[in-house]
């Protein structure tokens, strides 16, 4: 019997297995987190199919998503970067990364890590939402209208409150998958 998953990924198996392994599941390592707030960033403008299909060219370009080796890129590493073709070449995308990488790491000493400071949002708990239908998603709320104001007055660039709403369900700090959808209660437990 075909499982049941949210509408929004049926059909290619990149996103199915996306959505089984990691949409929505709580992350709470740095390193990860950061992972999804700068391919989040990339995505701004754009699908999330576009950026999981240049993920692993991300992982390579970006040094597996060291934040402390992003923090010391050069011009001559952004001159790298806008010059790869096997990720997003947008200029203030790339320069955002580096500063985001500078941000997490001054959030981390003054939190003890990116990951107290991003779930203190939430009292470290996922949100558990409730919905039929993955077309009532809302593309952001207070909350995430807060944590974009919060993370902007921090340095962070490329964080508008639908960025971190889609951050917010990627890294499970809200369970948006749709109560039909088999990972649903998987991803509540």
């Amino acid at each position: 019997m075909e499982k049941h998953r949210c509408g929004w990924c049926v059909g290619d198996p990149l996103y199915e297995k996306y959505h089984d392994c990691e949409w929505g599941v709580p992350v709470y390592d740095d390193t990860k987190l950061f992972e999804f707030l700068i391919l989040e960033t990339f995505q701004a403008g754009l699908s999330w199919i576009t950026i999981l299909r240049k993920r692993e060219n991300f992982r390579k370009a970006l040094d597996c998503f060291d934040y402390r080796k992003i923090a010391l890129y050069r011009e001559d590493k952004i001159q790298e970067l806008l010059n790869d073709k096997g990720i997003i070449r947008n200029k203030l995308k790339i320069h955002a990364t580096v500063s985001n990488a500078l941000a997490f790491i001054e959030v981390q000493k003054e939190f003890g890590s990116f990951s107290n400071y991003i779930w203190g949002f939430t009292n470290g708990k996922p949100i558990q939402n409730n919905l039929s239908d993955y077309r009532n998603t809302p593309a952001n709320t207070p909350l995430s209208d807060r944590i974009s104001k919060d993370m902007k007055k921090r340095g962070f660039k490329f964080v508008g409150t639908t960025v971190i709403y889609a951050h917010m369900q990627a890294t499970g700090m809200v369970n948006d998958h749709e109560v039909d959808c088999f990972r649903h209660l998987e991803v509540q437990q």
